[in-house]
């Protein structure tokens, strides 16, 4: 099996916001025919669930990549909640846990985890409230805790923030708990790439980090939002894409998902991007990877 494989690629910017449907979803797809990224459902306003209806019907050999951590940091302190008694082992027993916890909150929502007595203390939530356990002792810095391959992010020039952290625009804890459960219910008929082994041959889910992709596209950590046809069509032919035919308006979490979808296109053929240095299997069951993380 080599990642030539895949046939098409779509790329999906997700959000953990209350709520059934969400400004902040937007999914873009490509195919290896080489023509623009086009949208999935232009002017749709998503849902969670409808994100996770989608995936279940793919049967093709498409590569999904989803803008959210998969996992918590487990590394840095030997579990993901050290000194709870009886913690998850592992990433899928770690989302099995979250959609336990959060059955009864609707939309795929995470705040029964967030404020559940046993997990709130791991936490940086609103008001000032930051749990003991929010730092770890072998932390550096005060962004809380990371997994490795938000470290090989950090090491790329990107500012990532931590899985824990439920504060601030730059937050990303919520989205990633929602797309948890969404992982947990997908139950094992999508691979979710490295928590699972590449297969043969299907659809892959795996995460993204949008910045990366703008990042090749020839933009900044910085300036890696676009909110302009000017700069999104720029960024695509940095990557080797034809432009979109785009007029009135563009967000930034539709430009974000245009453009990883060219990106994931040309990087699915990189054989070093399924294998980075700091992917371990005990990383893999644990923490996850970010794709396109060296």
């Amino acid at each position: 099996m080599t990642p030539e494989r895949f046939t098409r690629f779509i790329a999906i910017d997700w959000s953990g916001a209350a709520g059934e449907r969400h400004r902040g979803i937007a999914l873009a797809e490509t195919d290896v025919a080489g023509g623009a990224p086009r949208l999935i459902r232009p002017g749709h306003r998503w849902s969670r669930l409808e994100v996770l209806g989608l995936l279940g019907t793919l049967e093709d050999d498409v590569l999904v990549g989803m803008d959210l951590g998969i996992s918590l940091p487990f590394v840095d302190c030997g579990a993901f909640f050290p000194g709870l008694e009886g913690g998850p082992p592992d990433a899928r027993s770690l989302w099995a846990l979250i959609d336990e916890v959060c059955a009864n909150d609707p939309h795929l929502g995470a705040n029964s985890f967030v404020d559940h007595p046993d997990f709130a203390p791991y936490f940086r939530r609103h008001g000032g409230r930051e749990g003991g356990h929010f730092r770890c002792d072998n932390a550096a810095h005060g962004r809380g805790r990371f997994r490795v391959a938000e470290q090989a992010q950090a090491a790329m020039g990107c500012k990532p923030y931590s899985n824990f952290n439920l504060v601030g625009a730059a937050q990303v804890g919520k989205s990633s708990l929602t797309g948890m459960r969404l992982l947990h219910q997908l139950g094992g008929t999508v691979p979710v790439w490295p928590v699972d082994p590449l297969p043969a041959a299907g659809p892959v889910v795996t995460e993204i980090y949008t910045t990366l992709a703008a990042m090749e596209a020839g933009r900044s950590a910085a300036r890696a939002k676009m909110r302009d046809a000017a700069s999104l069509n720029h960024a695509l032919t940095q990557l080797d894409s034809p432009p979109v035919d785009w007029n009135g308006p563009l967000d930034d979490h539709r430009a974000d998902a245009l453009v990883t979808a060219a990106w994931l296109r040309r990087a699915a053929s990189r054989p070093e991007l399924w294998q980075p240095a700091g992917l371990t299997p005990e990383i893999a069951h644990t923490e996850g990877w970010t794709f396109g993380a060296a």
